[in-house]
């Protein structure tokens, strides 16, 4: 069973006898059931009886379960209710519009609304570029869901999804300031999708493409990139490898070792594997080896989609064969982005000395991390319940911000390698250690240096 965790925390009201242990004696109940206790607070207090509020954290919904059995069944408890407190948090959904000008009283309306936003419709019929400036083009970001790749949890539909899509705008908000709203759309049509987003890119400033599955999303991507004048990005893939490359700068600098140097398995090649590949590549990796369920790509055979053909085509110089256990031995660096439990820790002995292991499989990696952490010398996953996490927060908030700043058309490795680089260079060299080599998610220094790459790779490409 994994750890207790917040995303699964509940909050048990019971009705308890007012005894001095009552208290003591509900707390062990949880405890004795595995929970984690964060809060006991007494809500009524009667001459007989006390009602308590129980908030713990549970692994899973049927850990939950267990632990309101537990606590119900202590003599003389009575459990009223339970809440589960994410879904709490859901209720209404976690975004709201907000007006940023005063709406008092008549001159207000007169300027926000007809007749003086008659002007401002004639200025931008006139000249277009003014939305940027005169509308919430300049910092509005569409969320692009189809929902048929969401998390761990596949295709779920665009309904289901938006709940992950509203997260994200928050993230968006919190983080970089950026105003992003969810766009759920209720085909998976790749015409459709890219005809969609294409009639509604006047209201924005930027498309992040999110949770479509592979290979449509290339193309999607892509067309879009080709057809629009803002710039799309699709987290999944190059959220994903900018942050992984800014984990491995600071990684390799813990065991002294050079990109250009290393061997690099990466198994997955779905969306984020092959955005991984790319920039690494890009960035100067020249010993990469890509490896789906059967082993290292084999660059003679026919291959799903262009993308994967790509992917054997140019790495794997040596020309490796073997399934993802046999040819990780002997690997600097192992990069997981597929599915749990592929490998154990004799294959992290296997690899070269002082390894690097990114396993980040969600919620379960390709390797579990303790094991891997008795033969690696950096070890990193994509869960928050470990060191080094891996999170695409970590760049997609400043990425956009810089974007919209720069009022960028287009997105560049040149961009990606410089938000990489600025990420990496967060964890100030006297916090380098193999226990911390991305910085938290909550850094307040992380958004604005992104940005601020983000900006300067910009102008470095208008001018050039």
């Amino acid at each position: 069973m994994s750890a207790p965790s917040p995303g699964y925390s509940i909050t048990v009201r019971a009705e308890a006898p007012a005894a001095i242990d009552t208290t003591g004696v509900v707390a062990a109940a949880v405890a004795s059931a595995g929970g984690a206790l964060t809060a006991l607070d007494v809500v009524e207090s009667h001459g007989d009886k006390l009602v308590v509020d129980v908030t713990c954290n549970a692994s899973d919904a049927d850990h939950a379960d267990r632990i309101t059995a537990a606590i119900a069944a202590v003599p003389g408890v009575a459990v009223r209710k339970v809440s589960d407190r994410t879904f709490l948090l859901h209720l209404g959904g976690k975004l709201e519009v907000v007006p940023k000008v005063p709406l008092k009283h008549r001159d207000d309306l007169s300027r926000a609304y007809t007749p003086g936003v008659a002007r401002v419709c004639l200025a931008i019929a006139e000249n277009p570029d003014d939305a940027r400036r005169l509308t919430i083009k300049r910092n509005t970001v569409a969320v692009v869901t189809d929902g048929s790749a969401v998390l761990g949890l596949g295709n779920i539909g665009p309904a289901a999804a938006l709940p992950v899509m509203e997260g994200k705008a928050a993230l968006f908000k919190q983080f970089a300031g950026v105003d992003a709203w969810p766009v759920c759309l209720d085909t998976q049509d790749t015409e459709q999708i890219i005809s969609i987003v294409k009639a509604i890119a006047p209201v924005y400033g930027g498309v992040n493409l999110e949770d479509i599955s592979a290979p449509r999303c290339f193309e999607i991507e892509q067309r879009l990139r080709d057809e629009l004048d803002i710039p799309v990005f699709h987290d999944d893939q190059h959220g994903t490898a900018i942050v992984t490359l800014a984990a491995l700068r600071n990684a390799l600098r813990v065991v002294d070792k050079k990109l250009e140097d290393v061997r690099i398995v990466v198994s997955g090649v779905g969306a984020a594997g092959h955005a991984i590949v790319r920039l690494l590549d890009a960035q100067g990796a020249t010993d990469i080896i890509g490896c789906d369920r059967r082993g290292a790509l084999d660059p003679e055979a026919e291959h799903a989609d262009e993308f994967r053909g790509w992917i054997a085509r140019n790495t794997n110089p040596s020309r490796t064969t073997g399934t993802l256990k046999e040819v990780v031995r002997g690997a600097d660096v192992f990069i997981g982005v597929s599915a749990p439990n592929l490998l154990d820790g004799d294959d992290i002995a296997s690899m070269a000395k002082d390894a690097i292991v990114f396993a980040m499989a969600n919620p379960d990696p390709e390797v579990d991390p303790v094991a891997a952490s008795h033969h690696a010398a950096v070890v990193a996953t994509g869960r928050s319940d470990y060191a080094n996490q891996i999170n695409n927060v970590l760049a997609f908030p400043g990425f956009f911000r810089g974007l919209l700043d720069a009022g960028a058309r287009d997105i560049t490795d040149e961009m990606m390698i410089a938000a990489a680089s600025a990420i990496a260079d967060c964890v100030h060299p006297d916090e380098l250690n193999a226990s911390y080599i991305v910085p938290s998610v909550f850094d307040p220094e992380v958004s604005p240096a992104v940005a601020a790459a983000v900006r300067s790779a910009a102008g470095t490409e208008r001018r050039g």
